[in-house]
């Protein structure tokens, strides 16, 4: 009996591997920390911009690339300095991404707003490099994909910043700290905290800039289980998932490489054992690309009741588990366009759909 079972599973693998042929190079294995390039290092010695809003800046840029490279700019918390953070320099240089780490002008006066304008500061030092002479970023540099980070209030100085400055590609907050709201902005969000900070509890900090910030904005909150207030200050954090995570946000909305959007979904999002809580709200954009007629986009993926999908026409579906059973069969059309997969178990599914397959992964 298990035969047309085995069948089938393999006949739904062929269309799956199919449509992700293109995507083959990006997995788990590619975030590895350091990545593929060698880095070296800018200071203000070398020749770079002493930005008036911060005090001191490094920059980490990857050597031997070919393409233009992405910025990110990363400020610490109260109190602390660039050490702080360090860590995320090398590991986003080596994986094409240059970053620039600042301190701040003053370690206890410079508060949320203070750290918002020393990231801005800090883009505007990176993008004079792109011209200036001596500089080996020179015309190298994309200015038109540049994100800013920061830890504790440095990372809710990360949300005043894209709040400010709409341009900004992406955000990657570090157990943010700020009170209040004013976190209207459309920069993809992604937000770290750990289950038991003290200094930000996620309850009064990160659970609440999630909801501030606006649903029409593509966003992610990642809880680290028993993590506290430093579980993000470096990519090693959550047993490394931090890193992988933050790389990946990156990689998608900063190279508009939508290869890392179902390896976020599919399985980055399911180590249960290292989060505690996971709230999202973006879509993974033509998955299966170039043949992609029916569906073009679907959300939340891992889902726990409701996955709702952009279709582009009337269309039969039909999913399956991993063993080839059927477990549900319907009809998406442009006004009917959700699946209910509440009663499902926990489990990875395929759904069929024509010449399409695509993974979908319930979650309790």
């Amino acid at each position: 009996m298990k035969k047309p079972y085995i069948f089938l599973l393999l006949f739904l693998s062929l269309f799956t591997n199919v449509s992700f042929a293109q995507c083959d190079d990006i997995s788990l294995e590619n975030l590895t920390n350091p990545g593929p390039y060698e880095v070296k290092t800018l200071t203000e010695e070398d020749g770079i911009r002493n930005g008036p809003e911060y005090s001191g800046a490094t920059i980490y840029y990857p050597t031997n690339t070919i393409s233009l490279l992405p910025s990110i700019a990363i400020v610490p918390g109260w109190g602390a300095s660039p050490s702080s953070v360090e860590e995320w320099g090398p590991f986003y240089a080596s994986h094409g991404i240059v970053t620039i780490i600042i301190g701040t002008n003053n370690l206890y006066t410079d508060l949320v707003d203070a750290r918002a304008q020393a990231l801005l500061d800090a883009l505007e030092t990176v993008k004079q490099e792109n011209s200036r002479e001596s500089s080996p970023l020179k015309d190298i540099l994309n200015l038109n994909k540049m994100a800013v980070s920061g830890w504790s209030m440095g990372g809710g100085g990360a949300q005043r910043a894209a709040t400010l400055d709409s341009t900004i590609n992406a955000v990657v907050a570090l157990c943010p700290y700020l009170f209040g709201s004013n976190l209207n902005h459309q920069s993809p969000l992604l937000i770290f905290s750990g289950e038991d900070d003290p200094t930000a509890p996620p309850e009064e900090h990160a659970d609440v800039h999630y909801k501030e910030t606006p649903d029409t904005t593509d966003k992610l909150l990642v809880e680290i289980a028993n993590g506290d207030h430093s579980v993000a200050n470096t990519p090693n954090g959550g047993e490394g998932i931090v890193g992988k995570i933050a790389l990946s946000w990156l990689k998608l909305y900063l190279e508009d490489n939508t290869c890392y959007c179902p390896l976020l979904k599919d399985e980055l999002l399911l180590e249960s054992s290292i989060t505690s809580k996971i709230e999202q709200s973006f879509e993974c954009e033509s998955l299966s690309l170039t043949d992609n007629k029916y569906i073009t986009g679907f959300y939340p993926n891992p889902a726990k009741n409701i996955v709702t999908f952009k279709v582009l026409e009337n269309v039969d579906f039909e999913l399956f588990s991993l063993l080839g059973q059927s477990v549900l069969k319907g009809k998406l059309t442009i006004n009917n366009n959700q699946i209910d997969v509440s009663n499902l178990p926990e489990n990875i599914y395929l759904l069929k759909i024509k010449n399409q397959t695509i993974k979908l992964v319930k979650q309790n």
